[in-house]
C-alpha cells in the first residue's frame, strides 16, 4: 500500500481538527499581542483596510514619465464587459485624436449584443461537434459551464469589429440589461441548455446533420428575441456628429514668444507669434499681426468649432472611415511561466471562438522580458495597451492601488505568502479576472518601469478618478496577457528576468517587430483544448 493510499484511508479520527490542537491555536493566539491588535483592526475596518500601509501609498505616486491622454472613464457597471471596455478604450484613444476630438465613447451595448447572439450561435455549433461526448466528460463540461456570459478577450472583440463594426455610444446607449447583466444572460443560457438538450436528444433519434442546423436556426430566432427585447435592436444605419477640439485650447498656458521680444516700455511691435500670441491689451500693439481679423469679429456664444457630420453611415463604414487602426494589427502576448506552456511558442485554445467562423484564439507565451518590453515600446510610441490580470490579488478596489507593499496582508496575518506567478497560474489562484488599458507608465533615472498608469472602467468613483497605480512588481507577479501592436518593434533587453523566464527569441538581440514573433513559431503550434488549458485563460468574469 502507497503513502497516498495510506493517507486516504486513514480513519475520521485522523482527519478531524483535534480538540486539543483547538486549545493550542487560541493559547499561542491570544498571548501575541500583534494578533489581539490586527484582529481589532480586521474586525472593524475589514481585512483590505487593515492591511493598508501608509508607506506603500506613498511610495506610489500618481506621476508617470510617459503619459497618455485619454478620454472621460468609462463604467461597465453590474456586468462582465470590461474586456470590451478597455478594448473600446484603446481604439477611442486612437480615434480621438486623430480626428481632434475632446472626448468619445464607443457604444459597449452596440457589441454586447452581437457578441450574445455570436455566443449563442457558437455554443449551438460546438454542441453539434460534440454529440458523441458525454455530458459529464471534461470537454462537454468546460462547452457548457457558460453558454453565453458576458466574459471575453480581446480578439472575440475584433471577431465582433470585423463583422459588425462601431457605433458611436449615442447610436446605441446602454440599457438597464447591459448595465446589469444577470437576469438576461440566466434566461438566455438557461434557453441555450434547453436547445443543447433538444438537439442531443433529436440526434440520438436519428436526425440527419441538415435537420439538426435547420433546427438551429430556428432556434437562433429565439435567441434574437431575447436579446432585441433586453437590450433593444442595433442601428443597421446612424447619424454621426462631433465639434473637433478648438486649438486655441490646446495652446492655453503657451509661453508667448513676443514677451521676450518686447521692449522695456512693453512695446510688441515686433510680435510675429500668430493666435498663441497674448499681447492683445498691452499698452502698444499697434503693429502687431496676430490674427487681427479674428480680434476684430464681435464675439458670440455661438460654437465655432469645425463640426464632422454623417448622415445614414453603418457601422462597418464608420469603423473603416474613422477608426485609424485595424483590429487585426495586433498580436497576444501571454507571459505564463509554466513547465507545460514552454515559451516562444503559439498555442491555438480549441472551442474558444464566440464568433464561429473566425476561429479560435491564438497566443505566444514569451518570457517576462520581451513581455514587458513591448509593453514599454508601444506606450512610448504613443499608444495605450489592453491588458488581462488578476484584479483581486493585493489591490485596493476604492483607492485605486495594485501592489503587495500596499495591501500588507502578510503583516495583518503573520503569514509570507510566497506563491510565484507560476503557481498562480497552476492552482487557479490567480486567473485573469479582468481587462483594463495601460496609459502612462514612470521610469527611474535607468530607464527602468517602477509604476504603471491603469486606465479601469469601474467609473470615477473607483480609483482616483478612475485610474489606478501598479506597482512594477506587482505587473511581474499579476499581468499575464497584453494585446500589442505588429507594428511595435521591440529589442529584447539584457536579462533582467528570473532564470526561468530569459528570453530566447530566435535572432536576439536584433530588433523583433512584434507581427514577426508568430512567423518563426508557426511549425512549433500546440492545440490546446479550452478544458485542458490553464484556468488563467478562461473567460474575464464580471468585476
Amino acid at each position: 500500500m502507497n503513502g497516498r493510499s495510506i493517507i486516504m484511508t486513514a480513519n475520521a479520527s485522523a482527519r478531524a481538527i483535534k480538540p486539543e490542537l483547538l486549545r493550542t491555536y487560541t493559547e499561542d493566539f491570544n498571548k501575541d499581542r500583534a494578533n489581539l491588535i490586527a484582529a481589532d483592526a480586521a474586525v472593524s475596518a475589514g481585512v483590505l483596510k487593515a492591511a493598508t500601509d501608509y508607506r506603500g501609498v506613498r511610495a506610489l505616486p500618481r506621476d508617470f514619465s510617459i503619459e497618455l491622454k485619454q478620454g472621460s472613464i468609462t463604467n461597465q457597471e453590474r456586468s462582465g464587459r470590461c474586456w470590451m471596455f478597455a478594448s473600446l478604450n484603446t481604439l477611442r484613444y486612437e480615434l480621438m485624436h486623430r480626428w481632434n476630438l475632446e472626448d468619445f465613447e464607443f457604444s459597449e451595448t452596440y457589441l454586447f449584443f452581437w457578441d450574445a447572439m455570436e455566443k449563442s450561435n457558437t455554443y449551438l455549433e460546438n454542441v453539434l461537434r460534440t454529440l458523441d461526448e458525454a455530458t459529464d466528460s471534461r470537454l462537454f463540461e468546460a462547452i457548457n459551464e457558460s453558454p453565453a456570459d458576458d466574459g471575453g478577450w480581446w480578439q472575440m472583440f475584433a471577431a465582433l469589429v470585423n463583422k459588425y463594426g462601431l457605433v458611436p455610444k449615442s447610436a446605441y446607449p446602454e440599457s438597464e440589461n447591459s448595465r446589469n447583466s444577470d437576469d438576461f444572460k440566466q434566461y438566455l443560457n438557461s434557453k441555450l441548455r434547453e436547445f443543447a438538450a433538444e438537439l442531443r436528444r433529436r440526434s440520438a433519434a436519428g436526425a440527419s446533420e441538415d435537420e439538426l442546423r435547420a433546427l438551429k436556426d430556428e432556434y437562433m430566432g429565439t435567441v434574437y428575441r431575447i436579446c432585441a427585447v433586453a437590450l433593444g435592436e442595433p442601428p443597421e444605419k446612424f447619424d454621426f456628429f462631433a465639434r473637433t477640439k478648438d486649438d486655441d485650447e490646446d495652446k492655453k498656458g503657451e509661453a508667448c514668444k513676443c514677451k521676450a521680444e518686447a521692449d522695456a516700455d512693453g512695446k510688441a511691435e515686433s510680435c510675429k507669434c500668430g493666435e498663441s500670441c497674448k499681447c492683445e491689451g498691452k499698452s502698444d500693439a499697434k503693429a502687431c499681426k496676430c490674427d487681427k481679423d479674428k480680434s476684430d469679429k464681435p464675439k458670440t456664444g455661438k460654437d465655432e468649432r469645425p463640426q464632422i457630420r454623417e448622415i445614414g453611415i453603418t457601422p462597418l463604414e464608420f469603423y473603416k472611415k474613422y477608426v485609424p487602426v485595424d483590429v487585426n494589427d495586433f498580436v497576444t502576448l501571454a507571459n505564463a511561466p509554466l513547465k507545460n506552456r514552454p515559451f516562444n511558442q503559439r498555442y491555438r485554445i480549441r472551442f474558444s471562438a464566440n464568433v464561429a467562423e473566425a476561429g479560435d484564439m491564438e497566443f505566444v507565451n514569451v518570457p517576462l522580458d520581451v513581455f514587458k518590453k513591448a509593453a514599454l515600446d508601444q506606450l512610448t510610441a504613443g499608444h495605450p495597451i489592453w491588458f488581462a490580470c488578476d484584479c483581486t490579488q493585493f489591490a485596493l478596489r476604492k483607492d485605486g492601488f495594485f501592489d503587495q507593499s500596499v495591501v500588507r496582508v502578510d503583516q495583518l496575518f503573520g503569514t509570507e505568502f510566497t506563491g510565484d506567478k507560476a503557481h498562480g497560474l497552476e492552482y487557479g489562484d490567480s486567473p485573469s479576472n479582468h481587462a483594463m488599458t495601460f496609459t502612462g507608465v514612470n521610469l527611474d533615472e535607468d530607464g527602468k518601469p517602477n509604476r504603471w498608469k491603469v486606465e479601469n472602467s469601474w467609473g470615477k468613483d473607483a480609483g482616483k478618478d478612475g485610474y489606478y497605480v501598479m506597482s512594477d512588481a506587482w505587473f511581474d507577479r499579476y499581468v499575464t496577457e497584453l494585446i500589442i501592436r505588429k507594428d511595435t518593434s521591440t529589442t529584447p533587453p539584457a536579462p533582467c528576468s528570473p532564470p526561468n523566464q530569459s528570453s530566447s527569441i530566435p535572432g536576439s538581440p536584433s530588433p523583433v517587430a512584434a507581427a514577426d514573433i508568430f512567423r518563426p513559431l508557426a511549425a512549433a503550434e500546440v492545440l490546446l483544448c479550452f478544458a485542458d488549458f490553464s484556468q488563467s485563460e478562461h473567460n474575464i468574469g464580471a468585476l
